[in-house]
């Protein structure tokens, strides 16, 4: 067992909790559940060997400056790494991993729960039936929007993207169109067409899931002007990094009609979500929850343990990205 002392930012899986304690004697956990402020950051940086923070733990450039570092691990819970400044954590002689592949189930599920519950108004509906307004079916009462046979278009090509792809094209018959830099080939038993552009794939598709990495590269990547490339009768989907969509353009679209609907699972500046959008009947929104089954969130915690127990062992993390 290590006497590393190692402090988590936020509450695990209760199984995973205890193999950490059973892998490390010196283990502070965050009773409290609650983000950690600047303060408790950079004293944890101080205190610790190693800190496995979250998503919810904004560790920039002024946080990694701290005097007298002790910490030289971040394990980071979670695939998406955009909210730890990688160039800061190299200058400071961190080594940084993260979850990837073991998410991409899960969150390959909630993008196509979000789009059928967008498209057929589910939200919608349940909320009209739990207000105890329905009357009774009728052929005009709340007539959706078809997901089987129609055009998807994703923006951002990797492992999630192609999970959805799979889902969508061999499960609901969707026909697929992509835009990636990188031009990566289409997933496994998929027919897609790669694009030139963003541009291209919002013009023609009905659907638009989002699949590109947070950071400053990608931000407000869907805004204003793109949203109006896309069909009118078109649903956004969003399951990536909020600040990638221009939350006020896309709440003036929905308002005004310019597309028909969104499913959003993540938000700019979240948890506080800009207002607006709880007003919109057009959007189904859902509270993070990409990754948040039990079955995942356990292996997401394992995923940080293999990499930190690799690193006490003076081995290369196998997810190290900084």
């Amino acid at each position: 067992m290590s006497d590393l002392k190692i402090i988590v930012t936020r509450r695990w899986p209760e199984t995973v909790e205890n193999e950490l304690k059973a892998m490390c004697s010196d283990v502070t956990l965050n009773e409290k559940d609650e983000p950690m402020t600047r303060a408790e950051l950079q004293k944890a940086l101080q205190e610790a060997d190693c800190v496995l923070p979250t998503v919810t733990d904004p560790i920039n450039a002024e946080v990694l400056g701290v005097s007298d570092m002790k910490c030289r691990f971040l394990g980071n819970f979670g695939v998406g790494f955009n909210h730890i400044d990688l160039d800061a954590a190299k200058k400071a002689n961190l080594v940084v991993s993260n979850t990837p592949e073991v998410l991409t189930d899960c969150t390959a599920d909630i993008a196509m729960t979000l789009m059928l519950s967008v498209a057929r108004r589910a939200g919608e509906g349940e909320r009209h039936l739990r207000s105890k307004s329905w009357i009774g079916w009728r052929p005009t009462h709340m007539v959706g929007s078809k997901v089987s046979g129609k055009t998807l278009g994703i923006i951002g090509y990797g492992r999630i993207a192609k999970a959805v792809s799979q889902r969508a094209h061999c499960g609901f018959g969707m026909k697929i169109v992509y835009f990636d830099p990188s031009k990566p080939a289409p997933a496994e038993g998929v027919t897609a067409e790669c694009m030139d552009t963003i541009e291209d794939v919002l013009k023609v598709s009905d659907y638009v899931s989002l699949h590109c990495p947070g950071g400053d590269a990608t931000r407000h990547l869907i805004n204003a002007e793109r949203l109006k490339l896309m069909k009118n009768g078109a649903f956004l989907i969003n399951t990536a990094r909020g600040d990638i969509v221009d939350s006020g353009a896309l709440i003036n679209a929905l308002k005004n009609g310019d597309i028909a609907g969104a499913g959003l699972d993540v938000y700019e500046g979240e948890p506080n979500l800009d207002p607006g959008f709880l007003d919109l009947e057009n959007a189904v929104l859902l509270p993070h929850l990409g990754s948040a089954s039990k079955e995942t969130r356990i292996a997401m915690g394992r995923r940080v343990l293999t990499n930190l127990e690799a690193w006490m062992a003076g081995k290369e993390p196998p997810d190290r990205v900084a």
